[in-house]
């Protein structure tokens, strides 16, 4: 009885399966090549819509971002980074004012 517990217990919920052991084999000739630029076939209006559908508050300022000529990919990165934190930095404000509020009522 108690072989069979600790047998239980030694076993993972979660497995690796490589699919060489079914036999099948990944085919990555066939798969598309990846892009350095993954907006490159989109417009700037499309990608908007993209953003706004998913719920981005700031959908139009990140569009812009992404579509400005005169920035090199690190300063893209930077402002795309530097527009999530103020996100997040006035959602903790948020909180925080809410926070002191309930407690001064």
């Amino acid at each position: 009885m108690k072989g069979k517990g600790s047998q239980q217990a030694g076993m993972s919920t979660s497995l690796r399966v490589s699919p060489s052991i079914h036999g099948y084999h990944f085919d990555t000739a066939s798969r598309k090549k990846a892009v350095g630029n993954i907006f490159e076939n989109i417009d700037q209006e499309s990608l908007q819509r993209l953003f706004k559908n998913s719920g981005d508050k700031k959908a139009e300022e990140r569009a812009k971002i992404i579509f400005s000529i005169d920035q090199d990919l690190e300063e893209k990165t930077r402002a795309l980074m530097a527009l999530k934190k103020r996100t997040k930095d006035k959602l903790f404000q948020f909180l925080k004012l809410r926070k002191y509020s309930i407690k001064v009522h």
